[in-house]
């Protein structure tokens, strides 16, 4: 734990109370947190000057900035999902902003994650508190020790399902796989500030549990470990790929979070795998985190501006944008050799320690299979490397070098037009010189930021300090960039380009259609067979209770007879149009005018069957389950606070 940092609790309040830790590996990630809000809301000063419904913008994302925040903060794991979950609401509508079909459809998706992720997560919650009493994050990890080693097989088993619960939800947000389907999806859609934010700090959110799990709940275990890699390796090398195929500047950024995610899970499991000595795992896997937001922060707004300008998104499009636009050009270049790895950026020193724990953990093992197998986690790490400098050099290539097909829209982008307030360049430039300025002094700036966040990881000591400009360590970088460098050459400019009718080159998405996990898996799982099966037994049980009802009928119940036929499933029709007929057969009796011609009872049926549908299409409604989640939700927290 933090020696230097200061712990409050708010009794009663939210039931339990709430509790927070201000030092530490938090406090660091609270910091960053403050400074990315301020950047791109400063950022969404012009990027919003001409949207609608402003106002909500900047409610919600205060409010995401405030629930992320103390996440960060918190001091146990009840006061971590009670906010977590408020973030994950307020950034829904940060992400839905321009409320078109598609951008709903992808909001939806992010939402129904979020939801059944928080879900799963409390499952976990409720489980862990059973077992161990106590939530608090200062004495979890003695206790799920004290557990792990009692040798309670049941107690153990009961762990392990909570902590695989709770890996569930933050992995969501974490876009870890096979939860990562919101991600491609709601980046393009949502405003470049907001998916500035999601990507650079928001996810964090979700690794901030997932290294929760690894150091208090399941501390030092190599079996949940060997978990992690493994999702950690096939989500860095998932993402990789995406992002080489992707065809729309968002998405392509998207799929690189989902990538980099990758490598910090990945850095999440070494640290349970080495154990007392995972100090280079803690310190990679903690700058990492760090410099994956500022580069996010410096790309997304980069983007951010191209998509300002054009209201477009397609590479073939936005192609040649940037060749006149100089300091755009210098600002996206920076993010990109960052999180390409190449020496002397920030991106560089942080896989080097991450790709340095994995050697570091071969070196002491004895097991030659094992050793083989993460001998191929180092391969595949580096060819993840390499596929990052691809897709960031297809990206600037295609914007900032490339002329546009189009020979007029090439003219127009060449124009010396203002692209950008003073600001909003003021913002991109700042942003950017953090890159460097972490690269080239990492020890007066990146080494500190872990020597004062490793503590709440009970990080090992570091046994020699890292040379990371040592031959050895600009090999690894330099293999990457081969790599990276030889598939842009090989594969996207021969497979992923072909001439059109003018014989110009341009990208097409080769991806498969039919390989997306959403429309392939969850939907027809959640959307058809889930349905159908227990469709299915509710019908079989109506069927079988309706059965026995009329058995009983026709036995020993048959002396009942109905005094009056009811209409079906229509009894307030019937009582109100009863009083209703004879009410007016009173007044034309009365008044001596005829027999009367309605029959309010077939009436009043008919306008509850219209009430009945629309009621029932609406509860039918995916949208609108979630809203009744979310307001659900918040009626709770209200109350709770009321209490």
């Amino acid at each position: 734990m933090s020696v230097n940092s200061l712990h409050i609790f708010i009794p009663d309040l939210c039931g339990l109370g709430l509790s927070f830790n201000i030092g530490g590996l938090g406090l660091v990630m609270a910091i960053i947190s403050t400074y990315m809000w301020i950047q791109t809301s400063l950022f969404s000063v012009e990027y919003m000057k001409h949207a609608a419904k402003k106002p909500r913008y900047f409610f919600f994302l205060v409010l995401t900035y405030i629930s992320t925040t103390l996440v960060f903060l918190s001091d146990d794991v009840y006061t971590t999902f009670v906010f977590f979950e408020i973030m994950s609401i307020a950034s829904y509508v940060c992400v839905i902003h321009d409320e078109k079909e598609k951008t709903l459809r992808a909001g939806g998706v992010y939402l129904a994650v979020a939801v059944i992720g928080g879900l799963v997560t409390l499952m976990g919650i409720f489980l862990l508190k059973d077992l161990v009493g106590n939530l608090s994050y200062e004495t979890l990890r003695d206790m799920c020790e004290a557990v792990l080693h009692g040798g309670n097989t049941s107690k153990i088993r009961q762990l392990y399902i909570a902590a695989g619960c709770i890996l569930f939800g933050f992995g969501a947000k974490a876009g870890m796989f096979p939860l990562h389907i919101w991600l491609p999806m709601a980046h393009p859609v949502a405003p470049a500030p907001a998916s500035a934010l999601l990507s650079g700090i928001i996810t964090k959110t979700g690794i901030f549990g997932i290294l929760l799990l690894a150091v208090r709940v399941l501390p030092n275990d190599s079996g949940f470990g060997d978990v992690l890699c493994l999702l950690g390796v096939i989500t860095m090398l998932l993402g990789g790929l995406l992002g080489i195929f992707s065809m729309d500047i968002k998405r392509t950024l998207a799929c690189s979070s989902m990538s980099q995610l990758g490598m910090i899970i990945l850095g999440c499991g070494m640290i349970e795998l080495l154990g007392e000595e995972n100090a280079i795992a803690v310190r990679g896997t903690i700058l990492h985190m760090v410099n994956h937001s500022n580069l996010k922060l410096v790309l997304f707004m980069a983007a951010g501006v191209i998509v300002m300008n054009l209201h477009k998104l397609d590479l073939n499009e936005i192609r040649g944008y940037g060749r006149k636009k100089t300091a755009l050009k210098c600002v996206f270049l920076s993010g990109a050799i960052g999180i390409g790895g190449i020496p002397l950026f920030n991106g560089y020193v942080s896989k080097t320690l991450l790709h340095e724990a994995v050697v570091e953990y071969m070196m002491h093992l004895h097991d030659a299979q094992r050793a083989g197998l993460f001998k191929a986690v180092e391969l595949l790490f580096l060819l993840t490397g390499g596929m990052t400098v691809c897709y960031m050099l297809k990206l600037f290539i295609c914007v900032f070098v490339e002329s546009n097909t189009d020979k007029k829209l090439q003219d127009e982008y060449d124009k010396g037009r203002k692209y950008m307030s003073p600001l909003t360049g003021a913002v991109l430039f700042v942003s950017a010189f953090v890159l460097p300025a972490f690269g080239i002094l990492p020890f007066l700036t990146l080494n500190r930021i872990a020597d004062v966040s490793e503590g709440s990881l009970y990080g090992g000591a570091l046994e020699h300090a890292v040379n990371y400009f040592s031959l050895e360590n600009l090999k690894g970088g330099l293999i990457s960039i081969v790599i990276g460098v030889l598939l842009y050459v090989v594969f996207v400019r021969k497979l992923l380009m072909i001439k059109n009718s003018d014989g110009d080159l341009v990208y097409i998405d080769r991806w498969p259609k039919k390989l997306d996990l959403l429309t392939l898996v969850y939907e027809p799982v959640l959307l058809v067979i889930l349905p159908a099966v227990f469709g299915f037994i509710c019908r079989a049980a109506d069927f079988l209770l309706d059965g026995l009802i009329l058995f009983l009928r026709q036995t020993t119940h048959s002396q009942l007879r109905e005094r009056k036929r009811i209409p079906e499933g229509y009894l307030r029709a019937y009582y109100l149009g009863t009083i209703t007929n004879k009410l007016e057969d009173l007044c034309r009796s009365f008044l001596g005018k005829g027999k009367r011609k309605n029959n309010y009872i077939h009436i009043l049926a008919g306008k509850q069957f219209v009430l009945r549908e629309s009621h029932r299409v609406i509860n039918a409604s995916s949208a609108f389950s979630f809203l009744m989640f979310a307001v659900g939700i918040i009626a709770v927290v209200i109350y709770l606070l009321l209490a």
